[in-house]
Order: structure tokens, then C-alpha cells, then sequence
């Protein structure tokens, strides 16, 4: 049987045009607004390194997902964290985003929807934060690797909200983001940045240092998925329909947990009423061979994070666990 012929490299160049057309075509955004990246971490690793020098003040949500919270410290910025409480649903307000913020501030690090709560930002808060941060000469970055998982009404994409309250050139808001999590296709590793275009090109330059060129073969099948996306954004509805209702009914069953729900996405992130959460973790990781994302990893101990995109006879089996370890710890 004759092999397929797959070009295995490509012409130098700042992205694979094909590719950088339809990340720009996906985003709504003109292409130099676009710079390709090894999935949202290395896209938030490389906005941030191109933003930040020693010493500048980092405005950061709290709880955060913890690479994003490393990127910041080994970057020597100063942190400031920006309270998200269980209390509230995790929202975030824009009056304490004022208050917080200074004359030292380069950055304001956000997510959308929120990792790890799941929480939605609405489109008004959003603009009122970029204005605050507008005002102050400071970025937004917003990490939006699962708002396309907002399957009902529409969803608020920062850089288009960005757009409406200043110009192209001075657009506040930064956004990563990729075709990992909503489209399931991380092996791609086909992330993007949004920026202003400017601030986009000092991105591609310092990319020299990290990536320089792509894996070509990855581009190219990047190309074709975005092709598809419309086969595989209705995959992640159905399935997480159907996820969502059995996350539902164990979150039902369980007065030993409190759960904001959010409206969309993979993600929650209970709260155990009682009891030391490491020895829950231990007893539910060693007996029942099941693993959550341990609090900590958020800096609030007492929660756990767990994810629902898998497939949903997983799901079920992997709840049954969890509610038997639940079972096990309420009674010791």
C-alpha cells in the first residue's frame, strides 16, 4: 500500500498562513492579530513574558489555575491577588479590580470561564475591567481556553469587547486560548494569542527563544480541524449534555459537599463540609484507585476540582467511586 505524502517542513515564517488565516477567521480578528502558540499554557507563558519585566506589579484572580500563578513568580513580577469567593459564585467585581489596581500595574491575569469554578465573567464586567485597565496602562490577559464552551446565547470574548472600547492599536485585552478543550484535540497542540497588533509582533520575536518554527505535520492537520469545527463542537455539546445531568444528579445525592454550578463548561469545584481533605484524597486515590485535582493545587485546600469532558460511562463510574469514598470518609 503506498504511503501518503506529508510535507514534513515549512517555509520559514512568523505562522503557517493557512493556518494563521484560520485562527483568525475562528477569532473574528485581523491576522497580524494572531500568533500561534504550543497550546494555551505556552500561549499564556509567551503573553506574559512579552508584557512583564522584574518587578512589574501583577494584578492575579485567587483562586487561580497554578502554571499561570508560577508563570507570574518565575517572571519576578510582584503579585497582587484578586479575591473569587465561593460565597459570591466566584464572580469577580470590577470595584475591587479598581481598588487594587495602581500606578505599578502592568497586568491583570483573568480566566474565562474561570479555572477552577467554572464561573462565568459576564461581557459587562469584562468591559468595565478593560476600561479600569485601560486607564491605568495596564493589559488584561484572559486565558478563554473553555469559553467556547458556552453552547446557549453568546459568549463574551474579551478582545472583542476590547475593541469596542478603544482602539485596534491600543486594545487592552489579551486572550489565549486553543482546539484543546472544547474540541478535544490537544494532541495538536494548536494554541493562539490575540494582542494588539504591535504588541502581537514583540510576541513573535520572543517566541524565537521558545518555539522558532512549529511542528509542521501538527499545523497542517490543525488546518483541517478547524475545517471540522462545527463536527466537533456539536460532539462537546451532546456529550456534555449528557455529562452535566449525571454531575447533577451525584451533586444531588451529596449533603457532605457544596458545589457553585456554573452554566457551562468541564469543570467544578466542590467544597467538603468537613474533615481533612488530604486524608479524603488519600483514602479516595489508594482504595477507590480515583483521582481528583486536590484544592491546593488552587491554593483553597478544602475544594477538589473535578472534570466532566470525558465519556460518560467514565464519568459514572469515576461519581460511583467518588461517592463511595465519600460514604467510607463521613463515617471515620
Amino acid at each position: 500500500m503506498e504511503g501518503v505524502a506529508l510535507e514534513l517542513t515549512a517555509p520559514g515564517a512568523y505562522g503557517y498562513p493557512p493556518l494563521q488565516q484560520r485562527m483568525a477567521q475562528h477569532n473574528g480578528v485581523p491576522e497580524a492579530c494572531v500568533v500561534a502558540a504550543a497550546g494555551t499554557s505556552m500561549a499564556n507563558h509567551l503573553a506574559m513574558a512579552t508584557v512583564l519585566d522584574p518587578d512589574d506589579e501583577v494584578l492575579i484572580e485567587e483562586p487561580v489555575y497554578g502554571p499561570m500563578l508560577d508563570v507570574v513568580e518565575y517572571l519576578g513580577a510582584r503579585v497582587k491577588r484578586l479575591g473569587r469567593r465561593f460565597e459570591n459564585g466566584f464572580a469577580l467585581e470590577p470595584a475591587e479590580v479598581a481598588e487594587a489596581i495602581s500606578r505599578e500595574t502592568r497586568l491583570i491575569v483573568l480566566s474565562n470561564l474561570h479555572n477552577p469554578s467554572g464561573a462565568l465573567m459576564s461581557a459587562e464586567t469584562l468591559r468595565s475591567i478593560g476600561e479600569i485597565a485601560l486607564r491605568a496602562g495596564a493589559y488584561v490577559l484572559v486565558d478563554e481556553v473553555y469559553l467556547e464552551m458556552v453552547f446557549e446565547g453568546r459568549a463574551p470574548f474579551s478582545f472583542g469587547i476590547g475593541k469596542g472600547i478603544a482602539s485596534e492599536e491600543e486594545n487592552p485585552f489579551i486572550v489565549t486560548s486553543s482546539l484543546t478543550k472544547v474540541y478535544g484535540l490537544s494532541g495538536l497542540r494548536c494554541g493562539w494569542i490575540l494582542a494588539a497588533p504591535e504588541l502581537a509582533k514583540r510576541m513573535w520575536l520572543l517566541n524565537d527563544l521558545y518555539g522558532v518554527n512549529a511542528a509542521h505535520p501538527a499545523e497542517r492537520l490543525a488546518v483541517l480541524a478547524f475545517d471540522r469545527l462545527a463536527q466537533f463542537r456539536e460532539r462537546a455539546r451532546k456529550l456534555l449534555a449528557a455529562n452535566r445531568l449525571v454531575l447533577d444528579a451525584f451533586l444531588d445525592s451529596r449533603a457532605d459537599l457544596e458545589c457553585f454550578r456554573p452554566v457551562a463548561g468541564t469543570v467544578v469545584f466542590p467544597r467538603l463540609r468537613r474533615g481533612d481533605p488530604e486524608a479524603f484524597f488519600r483514602l479516595l486515590r489508594d482504595k477507590y484507585e480515583t483521582s481528583v485535582v486536590p484544592g491546593s493545587f488552587f491554593e483553597m485546600p478544602q475544594h477538589f476540582r473535578i472534570g466532566i469532558g470525558g465519556e460518560t460511562a467514565a464519568l459514572k463510574a469515576g461519581l460511583e467511586r467518588l461517592s463511595a469514598a465519600l460514604d467510607e470518609f463521613g463515617k471515620s
